[in-house]
């Protein structure tokens, strides 16, 4: 893709997701996009060939947001459940302008066949950038999680992570709060149960939870 090219798509992204936000994803379709951007309707379906893809490109986006703020809040904290903590905020931070639309977007991405959900082949890159941001999190961490875990404790934090976004996407409070709430009552059970995994005990459940982990990714 030449320069220009690259130029004329980034226009129409960054168009679609000012978009998304200002007026809802509902209301914006592929004719709005490209009279906004000042490019034909053709041109637009050349860089996007629907929504869906255009949802895709907010993701990354979101993703890339979110890792940069998140560095930002783990400056200085040490201990994993202030990390943990200080990351999920800053996602919730970053996806606040689209709240209005996600529904909509849950709505897209939860069909198996959507090029824009979470686990289809389609979105590694911006899934292996969100799963770098609790990597982060937890390889910084001091005292480090247990041994055992630590491969696979980012991959576990992500999909906790769908699932605080899922229950914001339905939050209603204002700036939605509940969830705020929900993240600063959970991340402190994560944090105990990690140094409660340390015990023998507890260790073989530990050991029983991530096999199966592993193998229902096989």
């Amino acid at each position: 893709m030449t320069a220009k090219s690259e130029q004329t798509r980034q226009l129409v992204a960054d168009v679609a997701l000012r978009m998304f936000r200002d007026i809802g994803f509902g209301k914006t379709t592929m004719r709005a996009i490209a009279a906004e951007a000042g490019v034909s309707v053709g041109n637009a379906y050349y860089y996007f060939v629907s929504k869906d893809e255009l949802v895709q490109e907010l993701y990354v986006q979101v993703q890339a947001e979110h890792a940069a703020k998140a560095d930002e809040a783990l400056e200085g904290l040490k201990d994993l459940g202030s990390r943990l903590k200080a990351t999920l905020h800053a996602g919730l931070d970053v996806m606040a302008p689209y709240h209005r639309f996600g529904a909509d977007f849950v709505a897209t991405a939860i069909r198996p066949t959507s090029p824009v959900n979470p686990f289809a082949g389609e979105s590694t890159a911006a899934r292996e950038a969100s799963l770098g941001i609790f990597r982060a999190a937890v390889e910084g961490a001091s005292p480090a999680a247990p041994k055992k875990l630590r491969a696979d404790l980012p991959e576990l934090l992500w999909l906790g992570y769908m699932g605080i976004a899922l229950f914001w996407v339905y939050d209603t409070s204002e700036d939605q709060r509940r969830t705020r709430k929900l993240v600063d009552g959970v991340v402190p059970l994560i944090a105990r149960g990690l140094s409660l995994a340390r015990i023998p005990g507890v260790n073989k459940v530990l050991d029983d939870v991530l096999n199966l982990s592993r193998s229902i990714r096989d």
